[in-house]
């Protein structure tokens, strides 16, 4: 029986049959043993997926870009950008002192400024259906 546990950093190959697992750490790699009643301890069941993966990328296109191949759409993009700034912002208010964390939601509110000026600027009517679908202040 193999069961896996796949994060991008940090991953956590669990090995049953041969009654060891690989677990891969920022900058090494390390084998433990597991014990005879098959319990791991509780740091290594920590490695959740990611919050956005390819599959959720691939919903939010499909939702605001028309279909799931259409990743360059402008309400795309800013659907993809809102759904990161609300992540990083859940995550600011748990880590206050975050700076680069903090950047980079700045950079993405920027970023995500700018589509919704230019989509302003092209097309009045498809900016208000964004805006009307996200919720967004603006």
């Amino acid at each position: 029986m193999h069961v896996f546990i796949v994060k991008i950093r940090r991953q956590v190959h669990l090995r049953k049959d041969f009654g060891i697992f690989l677990a891969i750490g920022k900058k090494y790699l390390h084998l433990h043993r597991i014990p005879k009643d098959g319990a791991l301890h509780k740091n290594h069941f920590k490695n959740i997926g990611m919050y956005l993966n390819s599959g959720k990328k691939k919903e939010i296109f499909a939702e605001h870009g028309g279909a799931e191949t259409n990743t360059g759409s402008a309400e795309g993009q800013i659907a993809l950008f809102s759904y990161r700034i609300s992540h990083l912002t859940e995550h600011l208010k748990k880590n206050r002192k975050d700076y680069g964390t903090q950047r980079s939601l700045q950079l993405l509110v920027g970023k995500r400024r700018s589509l919704l000026d230019y989509l302003k600027r092209k097309d009045i009517a498809r900016y208000r259906a964004i805006v009307k679908t996200l919720g967004l202040r603006r």
